[in-house]
């Protein structure tokens, strides 16, 4: 299914969005040494409550996974790049942590997360992929426009990713959005520009180019939904929600500041 919105829902979408960017920012703001990834997803779902928002991720049960997922937010860190399930794990200094979250709101959902280094220690590698994979959605967001087709979008993301020195996974990637998280199209990281879904006002589409240091292989965790790189390198993962607009691309998951 894809999904065109007119101006009330883009309204709504606006307002979705900026929730879950500031709630994003919020918890990133939180995400100190010592906290714990269960303490971070309690406090995802304590605001979300408080917004009057849902959840997208809590009875998600896709095919992949092990559902229902059971949590509010997506926890990864280090060699864990998608579908962090939160556990039992207390963040140490130079942890690479991708937060990922997806909320609905009046009808329409936004998703985005965001990756980033707890503490004082900043290594190079970590640094490296978390840049890369934020150009990477800077070059997907400009080439977002009408007209322009998907492919131009995947091959915006993937030469950038390439050109960093980074294998692409074109398992998972980007979608369209709206009333529901998972819509189509399908928007990989890597692709062949003038191919695929021409792009219209009203679409929205959730972007996230995501990178393993060495390796485009994914490992699948124990608990049935984390996805690891298969060598146990670092990972990086960035995503924004992006309205497509008779202009060009208006990116919906910014934060406003009122959860800081």
């Amino acid at each position: 299914m894809i999904e065109i919105l007119n101006p009330t829902l883009l309204e709504r979408a606006r307002v979705t969005g900026a929730l879950v960017a500031d709630i994003l920012h919020t918890l990133k703001a939180r995400s100190a040494v010592g906290v714990n990834l269960l303490d971070i997803d309690r406090w995802a779902k304590e605001m979300i409550a408080e917004a009057g928002a849902d959840s997208c991720y809590v009875d998600y049960a896709p095919s992949f996974g092990r559902g229902p997922f059971g949590h509010y937010i997506c926890t990864a860190v280090n060699d864990a790049v998608l579908h962090g399930r939160p556990r039992d794990y207390a963040l140490a200094d130079g942890d690479l942590l991708t937060l990922d979250l997806a909320v609905a709101k009046g009808g329409v959902a936004a998703d985005s997360a965001i990756s980033f280094i707890v503490g004082e220690t900043r290594p190079p590698e970590s640094v490296a992929l978390i840049e890369a994979t934020e150009r990477a959605l800077a070059a997907g967001i400009a080439a977002a426009r009408p007209g322009a087709r998907v492919g131009d979008l995947s091959h915006a993301i993937g030469t950038v990713l390439g050109e960093a020195g980074y294998q692409v996974n074109t398992e998972f990637g980007g979608h369209g959005i709206g009333s529901t998280m998972h819509q189509d199209p399908h928007v990989p990281n890597s692709g062949r520009p003038g191919r695929g879904y021409p792009l219209r006002p009203g679409l929205l589409l959730a972007l996230e180019p995501w990178v393993m240091a060495d390796t485009a292989r994914l490992v699948t965790d124990a608990d049935g939904w984390t996805l690891r790189s298969a060598t146990g390198c670092r990972t990086a993962h960035s995503e924004h929600t992006i309205a497509i607009t008779q202009d060009g691309a208006e990116i919906l998951t910014l934060p406003t500041g009122v959860l800081l």
